[in-house]
């Protein structure tokens, strides 16, 4: 993750930078789109293969527009272009920005003091829309939602959810089944990282480790401190809101944990910090997981839902062990087990490993595989991260090879963190297709159900027969629809909540609503990738 701009800039450059990106932001909205780029980029007279890797190199979270910060890093990597430097993958690593100034913009000032617009040297290649299944079966499809207002991926989302994907979401009860709904502050958020493990696995540690620095409301000790919820992210200074506080701001995206009730709220709080890292991830450490039936019952909130929601929230899951805390609790079962369906966000840190010799540390190792093949309940092997994450020297104990290989694995979790912010928007995209498909599906068992019921007469004995045979009805939907068996919802915690409602006080099939998804799923989003994809790249 570069720091961005890419070297500090003089008053003067900075001044002719905004008034550069003032010029080509003719919307003022403090976004420059691929097409504007297009535009403006042509008149440094570089090759369209340089403007590539400049627009590349500038976009590195693939936003799919530019900000001020991001369209200075491109004008320096313009003016290295210039200065016949090829622009490789090392580039920005072995560049002397010192000596960097702005690049040669032929005709930009002349354009500017008399006013003319920006005007196309490069016209953008239009991707055609791809022919749709949909399109062909239905002669009457729902109608295709503008993209013209939407000036990156993220809010051309944020307008197909709100028209197109939260109606089905509503109609069908989706939101208390599967996943709370969405507000925009979700789509604005910065990336989360949560950190999950039984107490005194130096999750707080760990946390301290990446910032050098103390946050806001945290402590260290060996018994279990940290009894709340701490979303560490980005301020303007030191501080911390209480969780009543956050949960009411709606440029926060944690409204959704207020049905938790004030209990919760109570062991929830938002620490601020000014700090580089924080500008790009926000980082949740939680509270120790303790161990025992009778320490379970004392929580006076949901632990499990509460983790459940910050997990679909979240874009990195840390599950932490201590090598003399193999054991995984039953609470820890459970947590471990409300994380299903987020597999791909799991990794799996082996902390506070320099405390046991080399020899040691392979039966640890192999302890540990054992007893989490035992609770994910898959055959695959996750990626496991040995490390001591403190700023205390490593145990000597260890020798040379242990030192190395500690070394390469702290490196290779650090570079999996700084990655985080470059893959956000491809992850936001991956989990809004997944919650449409989960969405599509659970609403064709709603409408199953219904549709079970009978019209009169019968109908408690109907819905205790469709409970108790719920995978039965299941398996039905599956069949008729060909869908895949690991697509379906837990038919356990789906029973759970089905028997807070009347299944024939729920809608019956909705063909617009469902037909409006199907859309989105095979169009708008292909379309919105392509719009927004690299403006160089025209062989896509």
């Amino acid at each position: 993750m570069e720091a961005l701009p890419l070297r500090e800039i003089s008053k003067q450059d900075e001044a002719g930078y905004k008034r550069w990106f003032e010029y080509v932001d003719a919307d003022g909205d403090g976004r420059i789109t691929g097409a504007d780029a297009v535009k403006f980029f042509a008149m440094s007279k570089l090759p369209k293969s340089d403007l590539k890797q400049v627009w590349a190199m500038a976009d590195s979270n693939r936003q799919g527009y530019l900000g001020l910060k991001e369209f200075i890093t491109a004008m320096q990597i313009i003016s290295v272009a210039q200065s016949g430097v090829e622009l490789t993958g090392d580039v920005l690593k072995r560049t002397d920005w010192e000596n960097i100034g702005m690049p040669s913009m032929e005709l930009v000032e002349d354009h500017i003091r008399e006013g003319r617009k920006l005007t196309p040297e490069v016209e953008v290649q239009e991707v055609e829309p791809k022919p749709s299944f949909t399109n062909w079966l239905f002669q009457k499809t729902p109608q295709k939602v503008s993209q013209d207002t939407a000036t990156s991926i993220i809010d051309g989302l944020k307008k197909l959810y709100f028209e197109k994907l939260k109606p089905l979401e509503m109609a069908y009860q989706f939101n208390d089944f599967v996943l709370p709904a969405l507000t925009e502050s979700d789509f604005d958020a910065k990336p989360m990282v949560m950190l999950l493990g039984q107490y005194s696995t130096g999750k707080t540690t760990f946390l301290k480790h990446l910032l050098k620095v103390d946050y806001p409301g945290c402590h260290v000790g060996p018994e279990p401190t940290t009894d709340r919820f701490i979303v560490v992210m980005g301020g303007p200074d030191e501080r911390t809101i209480p969780g009543n506080t956050a949960v009411v701001q709606s440029e926060m995206p944690f409204t959704g944990l207020s049905k938790f009730g004030a209990a919760f709220l109570t062991k929830f709080e938002c620490s601020l910090l000014s700090h580089p890292l924080l500008e790009h991830i926000t980082f949740v450490d939680t509270p120790g997981v303790l161990s025992g039936e009778k320490q379970r019952t004392q929580r006076s909130y949901d632990f499990t839902g509460v983790t459940e929601w910050f997990a679909a929230k979240c874009d990195l899951i840390l599950l932490l062990f201590d090598p003399h805390k193999l054991d995984i609790s039953d609470e820890f079962k459970r947590v471990i087990g409300s994380l299903h369906g987020h597999d791909d966000k799991i990794k799996v840190v082996l902390n506070k490993a320099d405390q046991v010799d080399t020899q040691q540390l392979m039966r640890v190792y192999g302890a540990l595989m054992w007893s989490l093949g035992k609770v994910l309940n898959t055959p695959e092997v996750m990626r496991v991260y040995i490390g001591s994450f403190n700023d205390k020297p490593l145990n000597e104990k260890l020798g040379p090879i242990g030192k190395e290989l500690f070394e390469k694995e702290q490196s290779d979790i650090l570079i999996d963190l700084m990655d985080i912010p470059r893959k956000a928007c491809d992850r936001k995209v991956n989990e809004f297709v997944k919650r449409a498909r989960a969405a599509k599906i659970h609403a064709h068992i709603i409408a199953h159900l219904k549709k079970e019921m009978p019209a009169m007469v019968g109908k408690n004995k109907a819905q205790q027969r469709l409970m108790v045979n719920l995978e039965d009805e299941f398996a039905k939907v599956q069949r008729e629809l060909h869908l895949p068996a690991g697509d379906m919802p837990n038919p356990d915690k789906f029973r759970e909540i089905l028997a807070r409602y009347n299944i024939d006080k729920f809608e019956k099939y909705k063909p617009k609503l469902i037909q409006a998804v199907e859309t989105m799923l095979a169009q708008d989003i292909p379309d919105l990738l392509n719009k927004f994809h690299n403006p160089y790249d025209f062989s896509r």
